[in-house]
């Protein structure tokens, strides 16, 4: 047999060949349509975040000459002047501070809340879902004007603990850090309840019915099967509330009147009460790793968890 009897053998001894052929077409089809679908999004990331990113970056490295002038340079003085004074030391830790009580308070809070609505099988699931989400469709402004007018020293906190005879003297709740996490934590609990119920499907109610036949209380089922569970949905929770308290502005500002001092609230004094641009976006750059520090903590525990 010639070569190109064998060729043509070869071409016709079995639907293997073209199918394998049109196989691939189809691959390069579907990453060809992936790819266009993608694309958009991608160049859409780039220009509203990548771009805007950078452009902070590199005026952090910038210095500002006072009256919004900007002189461009490439210095490390800039972002070194921050790191080097006690005063932004002690505004850094605060707003640590307050992201982690507030991350810690919300998940306490909204636990219960959550687990509650993952299990329910009443009628009510959706009603009562709404519900605990309703928060969000009114604005951050307006529940920490709420806040303001609750947690006043003659607003309704005080002046029922007063009319009780618990306390003598109004409680500094409002223009304080008291105040502000209190406002942040009901701010925040429904983005808590909404990451926490999404992690919550890992949660099997067969092995904590397990645990109960064999012998384990309630409170043992909870300690030892339902809480590591969910845990996965719970730092998820708390690194979602974290991130957003410690970059929220509105809340601080108001509820604290002027005498909380956080990243948040520097940046925006920094940007258009000084106009010092420069020293703003070198503020912004030690917020974005202090965002990068926690989210690195986070990936650690989830793969300590042995969470995918």
């Amino acid at each position: 047999m010639t070569a190109t009897q064998t060729l043509a053998a070869a071409r016709g001894s079995g639907p293997t060949a073209p199918a394998g052929e049109q196989e691939q077409r189809t691959r390069r089809r579907n990453r060809l349509t992936v790819l266009a679908l993608v694309i958009p999004g991608i160049l859409g990331l780039i220009v509203s975040f990548v771009f805007p990113l950078v452009y902070m970056i590199r005026m952090a490295f910038n210095e500002g000459a006072g009256n919004g002038i900007v002189v461009e340079t490439f210095t490390l003085q800039t972002i070194l002047e921050p790191l080097t004074d006690p005063y932004y030391w002690k505004v850094t830790g605060d707003t640590f501070l307050m992201g982690v009580a507030v991350g810690v308070l919300c998940i306490l809070v909204s636990y219960p809340i959550a687990l509650f609505l993952a299990r329910t099988e009443s009628k009510w699931k959706g009603l009562l879902l709404a519900v605990a989400l309703a928060p969000l469709l009114t604005s951050a402004v307006v529940r920490t004007y709420g806040w303001m007018v609750l947690l006043g020293n003659d607003g309704l906190v005080n002046s029922t603990l007063v009319g009780l005879g618990i306390i003598s003297a109004p409680l500094r709740l409002s223009n304080s850090m008291t105040g502000v996490i209190i406002g942040l934590v009901e701010i925040f609990m429904p983005y808590a309840i909404l990451a926490m119920i999404s992690g919550f499907g890992r949660i099997s109610t067969q092995l904590e019915e397990a645990a109960g036949s064999l012998g384990a209380n309630r409170a043992k089922v909870f300690f030892r099967i339902t809480l590591p569970l969910s845990l996965p949905g719970v730092l998820t929770a708390f690194l979602l509330v974290f991130v957003l308290a410690i970059s929220t502005f509105v809340t601080p500002r108001l509820l604290g009147g002027g005498v909380v001092q956080v990243l948040a609230t520097e940046i925006y004094d920094q940007a258009t009460g000084l106009l010092n641009w420069p020293f703003a976006a070198a503020l912004a750059v030690i917020l974005l790793v202090l965002f990068g520090a926690v989210i690195a903590a986070y990936q650690a525990l989830i793969k300590k968890l042995g969470v995918s």
